[in-house]
């Protein structure tokens, strides 16, 4: 279910550019966005940061590629995304000392401390990864291009996710249970 809430802006901006045009379809993603945001508050009765910062995101580029009627600004915004969020963990964990990642993540997942720095250090590469190739192809690809990347690029999330989920797996069961005894190997 929380795939299809994640992914349905995407769907409808894909669908509409595909019968109207990028306006159209910038149109729809800010209002399918804000439609997202406010299904996640109602399911969890709050956003994550990242949640915000992308429906700020998608609003603003949103507005600016209307307003200007300048497509770039709508296939920049995943870029600008991806870099934010990148910067954001490596000054955390390399200026500030705090890892972002554990401090989100903690009271889901209990990981020693190095495996927190290395999940970290592999986020912020995904994200220079993933704005770098939005990067590219919206600077060198035509719009329809740019769309189906949209589409089909969701490849690059589900692989990072289940690589991600791979990587942890053989920590959890170092955790003891609810009851504190160890979990059965």
């Amino acid at each position: 279910m929380r795939f299809l809430i994640d992914f349905f802006p995407i769907a409808l901006f894909v669908g509409v550019y595909k019968l109207y045009d990028i306006y159209t379809a910038t149109a729809v993603l800010m209002a399918a966005t804000v439609v997202q945001t406010g299904i996640i508050y109602s399911l969890d009765k709050r956003l994550q940061t990242m949640q915000k910062v992308t429906l700020a995101l998608v609003l603003v580029f949103g507005v600016l590629t209307l307003v200007l009627q300048d497509e770039r600004f709508i296939k920049w915004k995943p870029t600008v995304l991806y870099f934010s969020m990148a910067a954001v963990l490596a000054l955390a964990l390399l200026v500030w000392k705090k890892n972002f990642l554990k401090i989100l993540l903690s009271s889901q997942l209990q990981l020693p401390d190095p495996v927190w720095v290395r999940l970290t250090g592999i986020w912020v590469v995904y994200f220079i990864f993933m704005a770098t190739l939005n990067g590219y192809v919206a600077a060198y690809f035509s719009t329809e291009e740019w769309v189906n990347f949209k589409l089909w690029g969701y490849i690059f999330p589900v692989l990072f996710i289940v690589g991600q989920g791979l990587y942890i797996a053989r920590y959890l069961g170092d955790q003891p249970a609810a009851d504190g005894a160890p979990h059965d190997r």
